[in-house]
């Protein structure tokens, strides 16, 4: 695996914007408890938003192009 510094910066970046905009999301708009409620289950709560961090983030870090 050859990693680059720019592939790890883009996706950095992006893991710290997408995060924080779910946290602001879970925590103030929607509200934790409501979510938990709804599913049921802390787990899967939990499991539903670390995917929806890392895989957009992994996304960003592969498609990234190189010159």
């Amino acid at each position: 695996m050859n990693l680059t510094k720019r592939k790890i910066k883009y996706a950095t970046i992006f893991f710290i914007c997408w995060f924080a905009l779910l946290v602001f999301l879970v925590d103030g708009v929607l509200k934790f408890q409501t979510l938990f409620d709804y599913f049921g289950s802390y787990v899967l709560v939990e499991v539903s938003l670390l995917i929806l961090v890392i895989l957009p983030t992994w996304a960003v870090y592969k498609f990234t192009k190189e010159k």
